[in-house]
């Protein structure tokens, strides 16, 4: 590996104080570091020990103290509600200012955690940020999720206050959060102090009188809040992972290197300079969100777009074409699943000829692999670079990436590329061996891991030790399974336990995946490893059809089967498929690949709180048992 990518990344790994300390003037600090990188507590690395800073007045007051106050910093689009709102700084400052107020009139101050349980609103972006202005710690509950888990989450944070909205809205339906959160508040040992309430028209919620206070009174009575200042090594936020059940794992993220890292990733990674209009379609409930939504184009002076709406159905597959036209976005980034929602609807993309894209200059993927065939279907459709990069919630920003602002790298498909800087990723056997280029195995990254990943699991270090650090001594596990090439490239495979044995055979079944999704008339797909008394585990894979397919299900399966014998060959074993009408998926878009092998090997499962449509695991049930599973 040569070039200027190679120089940078070579320099991030061998002088990783020098690096990141280079990096870290890109923020404001009140107190600079005593130290850039704290190994005394290894392999419990910290970052910039000592610094002091405000994520809050790196997101938006200096911005606006530098003369930038009129520039956009926030697009509010939500064809939802028929509603488009543009914010600027020094706009959003104020608003985030006065809630500040409005959340310390209440009691909450530096180190209180504070749930944030919303819809995809500006006022959730808005809370956010007044809670970092304030140094307390966020925890962004996806709006609408169950009583019992949010209430887990409730207790795991001992939570000081809560706030919310009255309602959610999906298209042609209201998803009331008030009596969910009435309900959680009452299963919950810990009890907030209060909460604070977003009443949306659509929806009025009823409110606890000592108890609920409203937003826009609470706001009435408050004066703008400067600034808390923090250290470097204080959470800002604890994420809950998705699909969490039992005891809830919060990921915490600090001040001072997720400010650091997500800041220098905006240009490294994604080539945005300050003023360039950045969308990423996601949640504020999902790491991508926080990331990517809320803090790193704003810490950059980027305008970020914040969508609440569908890829499809709002009104029809051009939604995103449309949002990306309107809004002259640079780069966006969404999930394959949703790129693949498009495509079954409109799957020669023509709906993306009737906007103009020519402010568009490149297309980020993450969430899932990205199979070659809807990487290439977006390419020919956008005319732009298509980036799959692959990073994790714990890791914050991206692990393995094609780095736009550093060098771009010829693009293999199927791979996100090289590792980030920062990252020095190495393949290992069980018994902690590096493997030769080309081997698969568990994907792992040297320690100590770069700024902005997690420094630990709220309230259970020896769980985050023993998750992740004690499996392979000097490593973090990333849980993936894949291999490295001889160039250097990344290949992520699947997660670790979706490598399947086939009669000894260790088979990955993305790479399964990638064969069936090369169909013409295949949307998407998944594949598990299914029990086998002979075998041991035999694939079994789900497909989608595109909308408006005349093919029988017997005539697909028989072309899948001969598809992958033709491309990884007899060995693979496949012989079964099965027709569905959706994948089961959390809303995050993950496909729910374990709940399904629990399903087809007759095994009792339970449905993650993040599943999407609880409906669909009925449906997969009966699909299973027409083809004769579970066995026996």
């Amino acid at each position: 590996m040569t070039g200027k990518f190679a120089e940078v990344h070579k320099r991030s790994i061998e002088d990783r104080e020098g690096f990141w300390a280079e990096v870290a003037e890109g923020i404001d600090w009140v107190k600079k570091w005593d130290k850039v990188l704290d190994d005394t507590n290894a392999p419990l690395y910290r970052w910039f020990t000592g610094g002091e800073l405000n994520t809050c007045y790196n997101a938006l007051d200096r911005h606006v103290e530098r003369g930038k106050g009129e520039q956009a910093a926030l697009i509010y689009d939500s064809p939802v509600t028929d509603t488009k709102r543009t914010y600027s700084y020094s706009e959003l400052l104020n608003l985030v200012a006065t809630f500040a107020g409005a959340l310390a009139n209440q009691g909450v101050g530096k180190g209180d955690r504070v749930i944030i349980y919303m819809p995809m609103i500006p006022e959730a972006l808005i809370a956010m940020l007044a809670c970092a202005r304030l140094g307390a710690v966020h925890s962004v509950v996806f709006g609408g999720f169950a009583a019992n888990e949010l209430a887990t989450r409730i207790d795991d944070a001992s939570a000081k206050y809560i706030i919310s909205a009255s309602c959610g809205i999906e298209p042609g339906r209201i998803v009331e959060y008030k009596p969910l959160l009435d309900q959680a508040i009452e299963i919950a040992d810990h009890k907030p102090d209060g909460c604070i309430v977003f009443q949306r028209p659509q929806c009025e919620a009823t409110m606890i009188a000592g108890r609920d206070v409203d937003w826009h009174e609470a706001v009435a009575k408050a004066e703008p809040h400067d600034c808390v200042t923090v250290k470097a090594t204080d959470p800002l936020y604890v994420l809950y992972t998705s699909g969490t059940t039992g005891q809830p794992k919060g990921i915490v993220r600090d001040n001072g290197g997720h400010a650091v890292a997500l800041n220098w990733s905006m240009k490294a990674l994604y080539d945005c300079d300050p003023g360039d209009v950045f969308w990423a379609a996601s949640d504020v409930g999902w790491v991508v969100g926080h990331s990517y939504i809320v803090y790193a184009p704003l810490l950059a002076g980027c305008t970020s777009v914040m969508y609440e709406g569908k890829p499809v159905g709002t009104p029809d597959a051009g939604a995103f074409w449309r949002v990306m036209a309107e809004h002259k976005v640079k780069c966006m980034f969404t999930a394959p699943t949703a790129i693949r929602a498009i495509k079954q609807q409109d799957p020669e993309g023509n709906l993306a000829k009737d906007y103009d894209l020519s402010h568009q200059k490149s297309q980020f993927v993450a969430g899932e692999r990205c199979d070659p065939d809807t990487l290439e279907w977006t390419q020919r459709v956008l005319g732009v670079p298509v980036i799959d990069h692959w990073w994790q919630t714990e890791t914050g920003w991206s692990i393995a990436c094609n780095c736009l602002g550093i060098e771009e790298l010829p693009v293999k498909i199927g791979s996100p590329t090289m590792h980030v800087p920062g990252w020095n990723l190495k393949v290992l056997d069980a018994d902690g061996k590096e493997v030769e280029p080309g081997t698969v195995g568990n994907i792992c990254g040297e320690l100590p891991l770069p700024p902005g990943t997690l420094p630990t699991i709220w309230n259970a270090e020896e769980r985050y030790l023993n998750s992740y650090l004690k499996p392979f001594p000097g490593y973090y596990m990333t849980g993936d399974a894949g291999y490295i090439d001889e160039d250097g490239y990344v290949y992520v495979m699947a997660r670790t336990d979706d490598i399947i044995n086939v009669a000894g055979h260790r088979l990955s079944t993305g790479a399964m995946e990638e064969v069936l999704a090369s169909h013409p008339e295949v949307a998407e797909c998944a594949v598990i490893g299914a029990e086998d008394d002979l075998k041991g585990q035999m694939p079994l894979g789900f497909y989608v059809l595109n909308a408006g397919s005349a093919l029988s299900e017997e005539q697909v399966s028989k072309e899948l089967v001969a598809l992958v014998r033709e491309k990884i060959g007899p060995v693979a074993a496949f012989k079964t498929s099965c027709q569905v009408k959706r994948l089961p998926k959390t809303r995050s878009g993950k496909i729910l690949r374990g709940t399904m092998r629990s399903i087809a090997d007759g095994k009792p499962y339970k449905a993650p709180a993040t599943i999407d449509d609880p409906a669909i695991l009925d449906e997969i049930t009966e699909n299973l048992k027409s083809i004769g599973y579970p066995k026996g």
